[in-house]
């Protein structure tokens, strides 16, 4: 039989070279996912009675002849009939497997078949000349081969090639595409997209020694065989039931999804759904620290284990794609785009699944084991303060395991925190005040000066932590967050109590102009405050607005901060010995050194004493 490809347009092979898909590489996939449900329709013909053949062992076949130029994909699957490939294949883009859907839409709702063989079979075209179907319907009808060569023009005959039922696809391979005669490159592509089939995929063979018995000699030899080199995981994790899975299942999957990342995961999350739509999968959270770069091939997207993507926004919440693992859904179809995520409504409800999922863990395992969760805070802190500033949803859940742990030792939840720092914190006009800080080491001084007070000061040092407290303070009225080191800790939670001053006006005006006549920098504010002779006679402080929104310039806050110059305030105190001292000397250069020695030690203390003025400071030291 001879013919022509019913097509409704005139000539559709330079589409799909150029159109249909926007990498060839797509080809191999494509022909895999149509072997697979070759397979899957069989079995499950089989398992229903509908289909009296032995099928114990499906498998698909891939094959190299370099020298004819040829790519075989080989199934033992359902076959067909000089009908069915009439139906099948010459008329482009009517599936196969969505009407096999379709008529047993009962039966073969959990089998597994992708549903997308018409126009991917013509995704061979991409890469060969000439595309053979040499294929046995599994029913008692002979076998048939088409041909093709890239035209609309197509032979169909019978043939005794095939005794067995299942299809084979010939790929004669064009010059263009001589890539894909090479052994490692499909081994590649077939890693890369078909990893996880449901069906063993073989390529060539392997060498295997048996065991010896235990009386064995000790000159024996063990014997070898030749085994089918199996190069997929039909039965990956996320197919199974958390049931069936050990913690050391769940690592092992890990290693394998990432064979190049050493740590172990520090907890997973196994997504089960069926209604109202289905989903299955395992994220994991890594060791993050403080690292908020999204890298892509972290969380990888398939389709009934078919790889679909690793470009997953739209599906995964963006905070969540610092984290690694497998998603799976029938619901997404294989040529993907991220116009379509952002459009589709059903893609929006597997987000918002995902998230309360990852929410709900995140909740029981704090529950379950506090002290082990506070240990892996550190590690994981990112992606919940990054949900908390961008998921509104997400923030109210994460009041249940969200920790804000302070310099001496001990974890709050939001609640608790509040509780305790009310006790304490609370300033002249009712205003809830939260020290944290950013960097315990270097803050150290004013930390001293807060605990001396009896405050709490809370760790807060990722990269979304400016970001995070302006969330903080929208949802929580009469709560403010300020830096251990934005102010005085008498200014930072202001009271009542005044401080008597042991200057008159003209020594604070005095003391004022010799400060200026050093810190010369425009964007240093000199100010004289009365505070206790216990405190340092000079400080250096960083007003809480302005380093917030320079801090959510630097992370990528918009134009919030843009431009605004660093500005820092040179805090005299009045009531500092040394400043009594300063200001009985005589000399008045001698009076101008001992205030550049007390700022620079102020500058050395916030790491801006640098270069030149470091050097000349620590010779005079000496």
């Amino acid at each position: 039989m001879q013919g022509k490809i019913n097509v409704s347009v005139e000539n559709i092979f330079p589409l799909i070279k150029r159109f249909l898909y926007s990498d060839h590489e797509i080809f191999l996939r494509e022909l895999i996912s149509n072997a697979t449900d070759a397979s899957l329709k069989l079995k499950h013909l089989a398992g229903i009675g509908e289909a009296e053949v032995d099928y114990t062992d499906p498998r698909i076949d891939v094959k190299l002849d370099k020298e004819q130029k040829t790519l075989t994909i080989s199934d033992n699957g359902i076959g067909m009939t000089a009908e069915e490939v009439e139906k099948y294949i010459n008329q482009v883009a009517f599936s196969g497997a969505e009407e096999f859907l379709e008529k047993y839409k009962d039966s073969a709702k959990d089998s597994g078949i992708i549903g997308h063989f018409g126009l991917g079979f013509y995704s061979a075209f991409m890469v060969a000349e000439r595309v053979e179907i040499i294929t046995k319907s599994y029913k008692d009808s002979p076998a048939v081969h088409w041909s093709c060569d890239g035209s609309p023009n197509f032979t169909l005959e019978e043939t005794d090639e095939k005794s067995n039922h299942g299809t084979d696809i010939v790929l004669h391979i064009a010059e263009d595409s001589t890539e894909f005669l090479e052994e490692g490159r499909i081994r590649e592509l077939l890693r890369k997209y078909n990893r996880f089939m449901p069906v063993p995929i073989q390529m060539g063979t392997k060498t295997e020694s048996l065991n010896l018995p235990e009386d064995a000699p000790e000159d024996a030899v063990a014997e070898t065989i030749e085994v089918p080199n199996i190069i997929n995981n039909p039965t990956p994790a996320w197919t199974k039931m958390p049931s069936q899975l050990t913690d050391e299942d769940y690592k092992a999957f890990y290693h394998e999804l990432y064979p190049m990342q050493f740590d172990e995961p520090l907890f997973h999350i196994h997504l089960n759904v069926d209604y109202p739509f289905n989903l299955t999968g395992i994220l994991f959270f890594p060791k993050l620290g403080n690292n908020i770069n999204i890298e892509k091939d972290k969380i990888q997207l398939y389709q009934n284990q078919v790889f679909v993507t690793d470009e997953v926004q739209g599906i995964v919440p963006d905070f969540l794609l610092l984290l690694r693992g497998v998603i799976d859904s029938p619901d997404i179809p294989l040529n993907v785009s991220r116009s379509y995520l952002q459009a589709d409504g059903e893609v929006k409800k597997i987000s918002n699944y995902i998230t309360k999922k990852v929410g709900d863990r995140l909740t029981s395992l704090m529950k379950e084991d506090r002290e082990a969760f506070e240990q892996k805070w550190k590690d994981i802190k990112v992606v919940i303060e990054y949900g908390m500033v961008t998921d509104d949803k997400f923030y109210e859940r994460a009041k249940s395991f969200s920790l804000f742990p302070t310099v001496s030792g001990k974890n709050y939840l939001w609640d608790e925190l509040l509780e305790e720092v009310q006790k304490n914190q609370v300033d002249k006009e009712g205003n809830t005040i939260i020290l944290y800080t950013t960097d315990a080491a270097a803050q150290d001084t004013y930390i001293q000066s807060a605990e001396a007070k009896g405050y709490s000061v809370v760790v807060l040092d990722s990269p979304l932590t400016p970001h995070l407290i302006q969330k903080l303070e929208e949802k929580n009225e009469k709560v403010r967050f300020a830096r251990v080191d934005a102010d005085h800790i008498n200014q930072l939670i202001a009271k009542e109590e005044n401080s008597v001053s042991l200057l008159n006006e003209e020594e604070k005006e005095e003391l004022k102009k010799i400060a200026e006549s050093v810190a010369t920098e425009q964007n240093y504010q000199v100010k004289i405050e009365d505070l206790s002779s216990e405190d340092l006679p000079v400080s250096l402080t960083q007003p809480e607005f302005f380093r917030r929104m320079k801090d959510m310039q630097q992370l990528g806050g918009g134009m919030m901060g843009m431009g605004m110059p660093e500005m820092y305030q040179l805090v005299i105190n009045s009531n500092s010995s040394w400043t009594k001292k300063l200001l009985s000397e005589e000399n008045e250069e001698a009076k101008k050194t001992m205030m550049e020695k007390a700022v620079q030690l102020a500058k050395l203390s916030q790491g801006l004493l640098k270069g030149k003025d470091l050097t000349s400071f620590i010779k005079s030291s000496f």
